[in-house]
């Protein structure tokens, strides 16, 4: 077996319209409700958003809240990004630090969405 690439997670969520707000208008994510369902899409990949733990079957067997960490990588210079978050209102929660991720050296600023997942905003453009 040869993985090639992430199509899609789900993020179960306790407050829909908070959730879509963060994503959507924070993050710039493209809202998608196709198919009667919530997801939000970026590049090549999607975000289902559940409101309520396995909504949809087969799902996994503990779906809670705030219980995932993900990194997303940016195009754009991790400063602009966070003045863009700070513009908007948003609290950060750390950053922006050096870390090292699936490509090496990267930077990294951290949110959490409405739900208290970790959401690593990075890019690879510029370590210092």
């Amino acid at each position: 077996m040869n993985i090639k690439s992430l199509d899609h997670l789900v993020i179960t969520t306790h407050n829909l319209e908070a959730c879509l707000y963060f994503y959507v208008d924070i993050l710039g994510m493209e809202m998608d409700t196709g198919n009667n369902r919530y997801a939000v899409r970026f590049g090549n990949q999607k975000f289902n958003i559940h409101t309520k733990p396995a909504e949809f079957l087969p799902a996994a067997a503990y779906p809670t809240e705030g219980s995932l960490d993900l990194c997303l990588v940016v195009a754009d210079d991790l400063e602009l990004v966070k003045a863009d978050v700070e513009a908007a209102g948003y609290p950060i929660e750390l950053g922006i630090v050096n870390r090292n991720g699936a490509l090496g050296p990267m930077r990294s600023l951290y949110l959490r969405d409405p739900d208290g997942n970790l959401i690593e905003l990075c890019n690879y453009m510029t370590v210092l």
